[in-house]
């Protein structure tokens, strides 16, 4: 009951980070792309996708068995942002903060990115969190200098990289942290090579199998250094800083400030340092802007003593004004983390307040949009499902036997798998949807989902007798708008051979 009492501003925070997305977003808005591949994976459990490592899957496995449900898939990300602001209250009252510092540490990771970060159902989400437990036991290290904490990080990190392998930046940020403290005494003590040697026993299935699927990793990020990354530069990357964290912006800029310079700070410097190597290397990477997420916690814990610190005596009405700022700032960006209308009200709300231009709906293409990419990535998912059932459903009996329900790509294998009704397996040869192609066919006709009709030089699409475009997504503003089903009729005798044949080349660049 005491620690209950303790930590009663967490709790309350958590509970709120835990149920104001589920509040706020509207329910027009359906799953995003990218949970469509990640919540098949817990039908498919291994020790490794070719996109992600294999820790998601489990949770993915854990939401297929309790119904596989909209408010199942969102419910893991939703509880790990609010053990999150639990860690984070924690991580501030190892380092000297009392109730205020948990209040203003929580809130900063309610009041930004991580609204919309925690409720979805991707890596990033268990990546945050096992970043954050990495910082807690570092300074819970520091607090006690009990080993069983170096043993604790090992496990937190070798988990992170069982969730998503940008947790080598944090390993290199701890590294170089211990290096430039004082901490580094650390180095000469045999526990640290004992959990490190725990570590890799724990990650090594996942080595193993990206071993035997000739790294699909390196691949995965070759293809995204080739397709976005490229596009990225560090002005863009540090402005995004700021602006995902524009409510609370102050807090974690003030707690990196309270580390480096104030005496009260210092002896959890390593955890600055930590946080400047992440940034560094991610700029020098071309990394994504949310990639450096996971760093940002352990400076709102910071930010909040510091706060707490400089406000404790003759400016104590500050305190107030803090808070006061966070929500007045986080408040107009509510319909930016969170889709919380309908498309056309959110795509008005942009050009009323200039968030249009600011470039919140630049997608990928490096190209605005009425809407921000996210929340065109959460439209027309049912309405494809509903459209490709009715297709299959008016099939002939003895024709439904004989058709592949194929698409482009792995999101919309996963929304006609997810939301599709009365169908065979649906298939796709991108991502890891590859992996669950079938090795051999029997089929005369295709059900072919995809923005384009394929070309002459598609020669599988070429051994059928006909085509027949019979539908296609209407949902204005989704970003599949303009998706087409297509039948594909009267196969030949060559059809399957060069399926089965065209599948098994693309699988083989994956096994060994």
């Amino acid at each position: 009951m005491a620690v209950i009492f303790r930590y009663r501003v967490a709790l309350i925070l958590a509970f709120i980070k835990f149920l104001l997305p589920y509040l706020l977003q509207d329910p027009l808005y359906e799953l995003h792309r990218d949970e469509m591949l990640y919540i098949p994976q817990g039908n498919h459990m291994g020790w490794g996708f070719m996109e992600v490592p294999p820790l998601l899957s489990v949770f993915s496995r854990l939401t297929i068995l309790l119904g596989n449900s909209f408010f199942w898939i969102k419910f893991w990300p939703s509880l790990f942002g609010a053990i999150n602001v639990v860690l984070v209250c924690k991580m501030a009252a190892e380092m000297g903060g009392k109730l205020f510092a948990q209040l203003i540490a929580g809130l900063s990771l309610i009041a930004g990115v991580y609204l919309r970060v925690h409720f979805l159902f991707q890596p990033n989400f268990l990546e945050i969190f096992f970043w954050t437990l990495s910082a807690y036991f570092i300074i819970r290290y520091i607090n006690t200098n009990q080993t069983k904490y170096i043993y604790f990080l090992a496990v937190a990190l070798a988990l992170g990289w069982l969730s998503k392998y940008s947790v080598t930046f944090f390993g290199a940020g701890i590294v170089v942290g211990l290096l430039l403290t004082k901490n580094r005494k650390i180095f000469s003590s045999k526990h640290l090579y004992l959990a490190g040697l725990l570590a890799f026993v724990i990650i090594l299935p996942n080595v193993l199998w990206q071993y035997n699927h000739k790294w699909p990793v390196v691949h995965h990020m070759k293809e995204l250094r080739e397709t976005q990354l490229q596009y990225l530069n560090p002005f863009d990357f540090l402005k995004d800083q700021v602006l995902m964290h524009l409510p609370c912006f102050f807090v974690w800029v003030g707690g990196l400030v309270w580390l480096l310079v104030f005496k009260s700070g210092r002896p959890y410097q390593i955890i600055a340092w930590m946080y400047v190597t992440v940034i560094v290397l991610l700029i020098a990477s071309n990394g994504k802007n949310y990639y450096s997420l996971g760093a940002y916690p352990m400076l709102f814990a910071a930010g909040g003593v510091w706060i707490e610190q400089v406000t404790a005596v003759k400016r104590y009405s500050l305190r107030f004004v803090s808070v006061v700022i966070i929500l007045i700032l986080f408040v107009p960006l509510i319909p930016v983390l969170l889709p919380v209308w309908k498309p056309a009200t959110l795509a008005a709300y942009y050009k009323k307040t200039g968030f249009d231009k600011a470039g919140v709906c630049r997608w990928e293409d490096l190209q605005d949009h009425p809407l921000p990419q996210d929340f065109a990535d959460m439209i027309s998912w049912s309405q494809m499902g509903e459209k490709v059932s009715a297709v299959y459903a008016s099939l002939p009996d003895t024709t439904k036997s004989k058709t592949l329900i194929f698409c482009r790509n792995y999101a919309l294998a996963g929304a006609t798998t997810y939301y599709g009704k009365g169908l065979g397996q649906v298939t796709s040869d991108n991502a890891s949807f590859l992996f669950w192609m079938p090795d051999t066919y029997n089929i005369k006709n295709l059900l072919f989902v995809g923005r384009r009709i394929p070309g002459k030089d598609d020669l599988v699409f070429q051994q059928f007798e006909k085509y027949t475009v019979i539908d296609s997504i209407t949902t204005p503003m989704a970003r599949e708008r303009g998706v087409k089903i297509i039948l594909y009729e009267n196969g030949n005798d060559k059809v399957n051979a060069m399926i089965g044949a065209g599948i098994k080349e693309k699988k083989d660049e994956y096994r060994r």
